[in-house]
């Protein structure tokens, strides 16, 4: 098996269960007298919060720099924002930094889905490190919830989601975002913030709901298993 390594702490809660789910992934098909070697580094997530892209790209180098000498052999950041260091970071590693959005989009081409709704906070959902990659080795195209909307998708992952709180208006608000992008040609939701499939836990929906969070983990558990 591969070590890789996991840069997490944005946060804890998502965390935990990238832990869980790509230790229980391996030993689906290893069984459980075993389990795969993982590095864990876990940042304060003040360093998101203060939204300084210069310190967020040489401290995420730093820590991916740091788990490389380790010995891990891929990194997997536990979070879909902190992918903004990506293009930054990426070309300073000798070994391949896995992106949330290619395993979104293979899910996705595996469903035959072309248009994505994005949910997340403000930089995922208007950032361009999801819907550019998305759009440019996939082809798909991403819509996000009209800019009125915004400001409250930010404050609950902000000042709920992340910091552990899940709340039945948090699941509200964004059951009806999911309903308003499904109207404006959604064929499939990605839950673009690491803690909304926890947010919507068996919750149902008319659209395939495309989970970051155990997507991204699959990717981590298949290429330990390669």
């Amino acid at each position: 098996m591969k070590k890789i390594g996991l840069i997490g702490g944005t946060s804890w809660h998502a965390t935990i269960v990238y832990y869980r789910l790509i230790n229980e992934m391996v030993s689906e098909q290893i069984g459980t007298q075993a389990n795969p070697e993982l590095l864990i580094y876990s940042l304060n997530i003040e360093l998101m919060r203060a939204q300084d892209k210069e310190k967020i790209n040489a401290r995420y180098l730093e820590i991916a720099l740091t788990l490389q000498t380790a010995g891990a052999e891929a990194l997997v950041i536990c979070a879909n924002t902190p992918h903004m260091v990506y293009e930054f970071v990426q070309p300073h590693l000798a070994i391949p930094l896995l992106h949330i959005a290619d395993a979104v989009g293979k899910e996705a081409k595996k469903k035959g889905l072309k248009t994505l709704g994005l949910l997340g906070n403000r930089p995922t959902m208007t950032g361009a490190f999801v819907s550019s990659r998305l759009a440019t080795k996939f082809g798909i195209q991403t819509i996000i919830p009209d800019e009125r909307y915004l400001a409250q998708n930010h404050w609950y992952v902000s000042n709920e989601l992340t910091q552990g709180v899940f709340s039945e208006a948090a699941k509200s608000f964004f059951l009806e975002q999911m309903h308003l992008l499904q109207k404006k040609g959604a064929e499939g939701i990605i839950l673009g913030c690491t803690e909304l499939p926890i947010l919507m836990d068996k919750t149902a929906f008319a659209l395939p709901l495309l989970a970051t969070t155990t997507l991204h983990a699959r990717m981590a558990a298949d290429y330990i298993l390669e």
